[in-house]
């Protein structure tokens, strides 16, 4: 801050000088007190000057509307979102959300370093503030093909950039159990430029948890029971209360949120489609459904706000960036208009933006991302001894899975046969990134599907090319035409394509405006119903995760089915 800036605003805090911008007759939430105030707002700057008795040479009038802080996403992926930083902004700021604190480990995990420097890049000069954690498992474990591996060294000089508050989820347990030493250096740089770290302690016992926070890891978004959570807030760890689009987890955690413990709990939403984005929303749809739940919209806001600023350093009060949002209703948080940096940027139903040309994403990795060889009849087939396999079945809306066994059909031949009957279906990870030709394959439960395919190169972590169908035909075209797409999402029936998305970038986000994306992912949508997909959960979604060998009970890598208890793979068929 410049010398003239800092005594304008001494200025305007003290009365002597008019505002920039006075907002009158609003009811102030204190999200410090829990309370609600009166007064006039001042702004400087973009910067709150104070709250009392203020003239301004412009007046916002409240008309008795709620003025929050505006929301706080703490943990999110944003390439789930499907769009750039610049449209996933778009779409969260008509939600309240002015700030989010990004995991880039998706387009890491294609792209290595040149990801992570796309997505700073690309979120630079826009009217929101995007934060980055720097992925710390690239890949996520020595079990699957990734497209980069990045030590210690590759991210040591991203710290040097404001933007980047610290190191993300640490989701390689036994590297941080064994002391192993990238690990440790990745861990002992954050603290050294003084930073934060994340966890990701799925499935972790109670003296795991002891492990993290003696490493200095201090939040989790992994907790999916109350018993969970209460493990984490005994421990002194943040508690992230994940409400995405597969992991829902508010109504199970809200309960063991009390007046003691609040400000240590905060809102996520880690993977959240556009679509869902879009109609239900983002940190705001947490904060309602909280409310619902039984807890005050005061303490809900706080956690929504406050407690994720402070969680991660930053702060929200007068001095510090004018972001807030006014309310009609505080119970159903029905926000009016949004502002940042005390510029309007959601007002009557309209973005009040003009943004700069999208940055160029011109380079092989992040435009020719999806490479394999050819798949044939062969490539599917599954050959059993005994007519009884390992299965992963779905959980709806969780990222966990169970480890069954069930007796399933083989041919003569020996072959397993898809059963739409028993819901059992073939499920195939292709390695996309290195031509290694490797291919795992396993039986799926759980999908729903009636007919067809579908097939996506979203696969957390190593976002290989991932595919579940009724039959190998439609299994070999949908890979086809995401090889030729360059990645996406296809819905594919008897040889055809129902629907499809292109994602460009990566083969994780598109290069089109939100709008579009949202028409293609509706058309998506209307054809998994054609096929038969549950309408319980997001099927691709769910699918994306089937291959994320950090979170239990059994997923698919490039190279078979993987146990996560005993973090290694085992054979399709149970006799082995």
């Amino acid at each position: 801050m410049e010398r003239n800036q800092l005594t304008r605003r001494i200025l305007v805090a003290s009365g002597k000088e008019p505002a920039d911008t006075v907002i009158k007759n609003g009811k102030i939430i204190d999200v410090f007190n829990g309370e609600i105030m009166k007064g006039d707002i001042a702004i400087i700057d973009g910067y709150f000057a104070g709250i009392g008795e203020y003239e301004g040479k412009q007046i916002i009038d409240a008309k008795g509307c709620y003025v929050s802080p505006a929301f706080i996403d703490g943990h999110v992926h944003i390439e789930s979102s499907m769009v750039t930083p610049s449209e996933f902004a778009k779409v969260l700021l008509q939600h309240g959300v002015t700030t989010v604190v990004a995991d880039p480990h998706e387009i890491a995990n294609v792209c290595g370093a040149e990801g992570i420097q796309y997505m700073i890049d690309s979120s630079n000069d826009l009217p929101f503030d995007f934060y980055f954690m720097l992925p710390s498992c690239v890949p996520a474990t020595a079990f699957e093909h990734s497209g980069a591996t990045l030590a210690a060294a590759n991210l040591r000089p991203f710290y040097q950039n404001p933007h980047v508050l610290g190191l993300a989820e640490v989701m390689n347990f036994p590297a941080v159990l064994h002391a192993e030493q990238d690990m440790l250096d990745k861990i002992m740089d954050s603290k050294k430029f003084g930073k934060k770290i994340d966890g990701h302690a799925a499935g972790l016992s109670a003296n795991d948890l002891n492990v993290y926070m003696s490493a200095g890891i201090r939040t989790d978004h992994e907790s999916t029971t109350a018993a969970e959570a209460k493990e984490r807030l005994k421990r002194g760890m943040y508690l992230m209360i994940r409400e995405g689009t597969v992991a829902k987890d508010l109504r199970q955690l809200i309960s063991v949120v009390t007046s003691s413990n609040a400000r240590r709990c905060l809102f996520v939403t880690d993977d959240k489609h556009l679509d869902d984005l879009i109609s239900e929303g983002s940190i705001d749809h947490n904060v309602r459904l909280a409310i619902s739940s039984g807890l005050s919209p005061i303490t809900a806001i706080q956690m929504a706000t406050i407690n994720a600023a402070e969680c991660f350093g930053l702060s929200i009060a007068p001095g510090y960036k004018a972001d807030f949002i006014l309310m009609e209703d505080l119970e159903k948080i029905k926000i009016v208009d949004v502002y940042k940096d005390g510029k309007a940027v959601w007002k009557n139903g309209l973005l009040m933006l003009v943004y700069g040309s999208e940055k160029s994403t011109e380079t092989e990795c992040l435009k020719n991302s999806v490479r394999f060889h050819e798949v044939s009849e062969h490539t599917f087939e599954i050959p059993l001894k005994e007519n009884k396999a390992n299965i992963i079945e779905i959980i709806p809306n969780s990222l966990v899975t169970k480890h069954i066994m069930e007796e399933v059909e083989i041919s003569d031949s020996g072959l397993f046969q898809t059963s739409i009957s028993r819901d059992q279906l073939k499920l195939a990870v292709i390695e996309r990134h290195h031509l290694t030709g490797e291919v795992g394959l396993g039986i799926v439960k759980g999908l729903g599907l009636k007919s067809g395919a579908i097939a996506t190169t979203i696969a957390h972590d190593s976002h290989n090319l991932i595919i579940a169908g009724t039959n190998d035909h439609d299994m070999i075209f949908a890979a086809n035409m995401l090889k030729e797409m360059q990645g996406g999402m296809v819905v594919v029936n008897q040889g055809e394509m129902l629907a499809s998305l292109e994602l460009s970038i990566a083969g994780l986000m598109s290069d089109r405006p939100f709008q579009e994306v949202n028409a293609k992912l509706n058309e998506i949508n209307k054809a998994l119903r054609e096929i038969g997909a549950s309408g319980e959960f997001n099927p691709f979604l769910t699918l994306s995760f089937l291959a994320l060998p950090v979170i239990p009970e059994l997923k698919l890598t490039d190279q078979g089915l993987f146990q996560v208890s005993k973090f290694k793979h085992i054979s399709i068929d149970a006799s082995m």
